[in-house]
C-alpha cells in the first residue's frame, strides 16, 4: 500500500489530433471500462474550464451503483502533496526550518537520524527505511495503530543510506512529517489540513478516510484476482496519515490544483520550491516536495500517483498550458496511470492510438535476428530478446515472454499487445543494434546490450 505510482503510456505520436476532444477522451477511457479493467472517474480541465468529466463502472458492485463525478475515492500517495504544502505553510509562518535536524520537532528521534532534516523527508532522501516494505507491516496494517507505534516500527532500523546521498521512496518520511505537523501545531493532522487547506479552497469532499464514519458517495474498493474482481484487502486507515490517508473527488482535486497553482494557498517562493526540479527519482523525473516533475519535449508536468488497497489515483498538471488531468480508480491496477497519461496527451493536442488500433508491419523473419540479445536496464532487471519461429519475443526478468510487433512506418520500433509498452532499438554509427529504449509507465528506460 501507499507506494507512488508512475505514469504508464500507450503508444503516443506527435501527429496533431482534435485538441481537447472529449469524444476521443471518452473512447480512450471506455476501452478500459468495457474490458472491466477500469472503474472510476476521470476529469480534464484547461484552466477553470472542465472539458471532460465522467464516471465509469461501479462505485459499489454488490449494489450495482454507478460511479459518478461525485464519488469519493481514496487517493493514496497523492496525499503527500497536501502534507508537503502543510509543511511549507508552517515554514512561511516561521514555525519550522526545513534544514534543521528532525529531532528538533520529533524529540524521540534516534541518534541515527541526527543528520536528517525535514527537507530530506520531503524529498525522500533521508535514508529511513520504507515502513510499508517491512515484513511485519503485512499484518500491522490490519490493526489500529498510534503514530508512536507506527514510527517505532522503523525508528530502530538502520538507515538505507547516508541522508542526502540519494533518492529512495519512503512512506516513513511522510508519516514522520505528519507527526511533526501535529507536534508543532498541537492539532491533529486531519484538523490542520482541513482548516488550512481544504476549507479555504472549498474542498468539502476531501478528508481523512475514517472507516467508521458514514461518508456519502464513498466508493468501495476492489482488486483483480485470478477468479475475477474481489473486495479489496482491509487496511486500517489510522496508519497512512499524511502519506496516503485522504479520500477525495476529481472536482475537489481540481480545486486543489487551481488553488495551489493559482496562488491561493502558498506564497510564490514556496510554490516554486515545492515544484522545482529536485533530486532524480527515476529516468526523466525528479522529486520536489510531495510531487514529481517531468520535463520532456512535449512539456513540463507536475504529478503524483497513488495506490492503496482497492484504489489507484493519478493527478497531473501541465503548468505551462494550465492543463489538469485527474483519474481516480476503485479497482487496483495501472489504468489510472495509463489513462491519465493518454488524456494529458490528448489535452495537449496530441494523438493517442490504442493497441487495437495499431497496425503491425510484416518483417522478413531473417531480419529479426539483428535485435536478439540481452539488454540490461538495471543490474537486476534485464530484457532478453530472441526469435522463436517467425516471432520476435521479449522476456523481462522473472516475467513471461511476449511477442514484439513491428510498428508500421516506424523503423526499429516495436510494441506489445498484452500491455501498454513499446521498445525502440537503437543503433551505433556502424548501424549495429547496441541498445534499446523501453517506453512504459511514463518513462523512457535505456537498456544496454550485453
Amino acid at each position: 500500500m501507499l507506494r507512488h505510482c508512475a505514469t504508464a503510456i500507450a503508444v503516443l505520436f506527435a501527429t496533431p489530433a482534435l485538441a481537447q476532444d472529449p469524444v476521443r477522451m471518452d473512447e480512450v477511457v471506455s476501452v478500459e471500462a468495457e474490458k472491466g479493467t477500469f472503474m472510476g472517474t476521470a476529469l480534464v480541465a484547461i484552466g477553470d474550464e472542465i472539458v471532460f468529466d465522467r464516471g465509469y463502472g461501479s462505485a459499489n458492485l454488490e449494489w450495482d451503483i454507478a460511479n459518478t463525478p461525485d464519488a469519493k475515492f481514496r487517493i493514496g500517495s497523492v496525499t503527500k502533496q497536501f502534507t508537503a504544502a502543510a509543511i511549507l505553510l508552517l515554514e512561511e509562518r516561521g514555525q519550522i526550518d526545513l534544514d534543521v535536524p528532525v529531532k528538533t520537532y520529533w524529540p524521540d528521534a534516534p541518534a541515527a537520524w541526527d543528520a536528517i532534516t525535514t527537507r530530506h523527508l520531503l524529498q525522500h532522501t533521508s535514508g529511513i527505511t520504507n515502513v510499508t516494505d517491512l515484513d511485519e507491516f503485512a499484518t500491522q496494517k490490519f490493526l489500529p495503530t498510534t503514530r508512536e507505534e507506527l514510527i517505532a516500527m522503523f525508528a530502530d532500523k538502520p538507515l538505507d543510506f547516508t541522508p542526502g546521498e540519494k533518492w529512495s521512496y519512503s512512506n516513513s518520511g511522510f508519516v514522520l512529517l505528519s507527526a511533526i505537523i501535529e507536534n508543532i501545531t498541537g492539532e491533529t493532522y486531519a484538523s490542520f489540513v482541513k482548516a488550512n487547506i481544504f476549507d479555504p479552497l472549498g474542498m468539502n469532499d476531501t478528508a481523512i478516510d475514517v472507516l467508521s464514519e458514514i461518508v456519502p458517495m464513498r466508493a468501495s474498493g476492489y482488486s483483480p484476482t485470478r477468479d475475477g474482481i474481489a473486495n479489496a484487502e482491509y487496511v486500517d486507515m489510522t496508519i497512512p496519515t499524511g502519506a496516503g490517508a485522504l479520500h477525495s473527488t476529481t472536482h475537489d482535486l481540481l480545486k486543489w490544483q487551481r488553488g495551489l497553482f493559482g496562488g491561493k494557498l502558498l506564497k510564490p517562493a514556496s510554490l516554486a520550491a515545492m515544484t522545482a526540479p529536485g533530486v532524480e527519482a527515476m529516468p526523466g523525473s525528479t522529486y520536489g516536495y510531495g510531487v514529481l516533475i517531468t520535463e520532456k519535449e512535449d512539456g513540463r508536468m507536475v504529478w503524483h500517483g497513488g495506490g492503496i488497497e482497492g484504489f489507484n489515483s493519478m493527478l497531473m498538471h501541465d503548468p505551462d498550458r494550465d492543463i489538469t488531468v485527474i483519474v481516480l480508480a476503485n479497482l487496483n491496477g495501472g489504468q489510472a496511470n495509463d489513462l491519465a497519461t493518454m488524456l494529458m496527451r490528448l489535452a495537449r493536442g496530441g494523438e493517442v492510438k490504442l493497441i487495437d488500433e495499431l497496425e503491425a508491419a510484416e518483417l522478413d523473419v531473417a531480419s529479426l535476428a539483428q535485435y536478439e540479445g540481452t539488454y540490461a536496464l538495471a543490474p537486476t532487471f534485464k530484457i532478453n530478446v530472441f526469435v522463436e519461429g517467425d516471432q520476435l519475443k521479449a522476456q523481462a526478468t522473472n516475467q513471461p515472454a511476449f511477442e514484439l510487433f513491428a510498428q508500421d512506418g516506424e523503423e526499429d520500433f516495436f510494441f506489445l499487445k498484452v500491455i501498454d509498452a513499446q521498445v525502440r532499438f537503437n543503433r551505433d554509427d556502424a548501424g549495429d543494434v547496441t541498445s534499446l529504449t523501453l517506453y512504459q509507465n511514463g518513462h523512457e528506460i535505456p537498456g544496454i546490450k550485453e
